[in-house]
């Protein structure tokens, strides 16, 4: 179950990224349109992926809850133990 959490963590921050720099420079409504509900999705499968996870402490499940690097952080936390 590490690599679909690995994977949703992934497009999690990729997409907060580019809707992030999309606010700072040109503002497209179309690509926030498109990556809003993609981050969202990704937020979410990361938060559920984690709890299911038999690997993942509380410390784990409480820094998966941390949007954009969050599930990174909560895949090295379990990696780790």
């Amino acid at each position: 179950m590490n690599r679909p959490l690995r994977l949703a963590a992934a497009v999690e921050l990729l997409s907060l990224l580019v809707l992030v720099i999309n606010l700072a420079t040109v503002h497209v409504r179309a690509v926030a349109s498109l990556c809003g509900p993609v981050h969202g999705c990704a937020y979410l499968a990361v938060l559920i992926l984690t709890a299911w996870s038999p690997a993942a402490d509380r410390t784990a499940k409480l820094l998966a809850a941390i949007p954009g690097v969050g599930g990174l952080l909560a895949t090295r936390r379990m990696n780790r133990d």
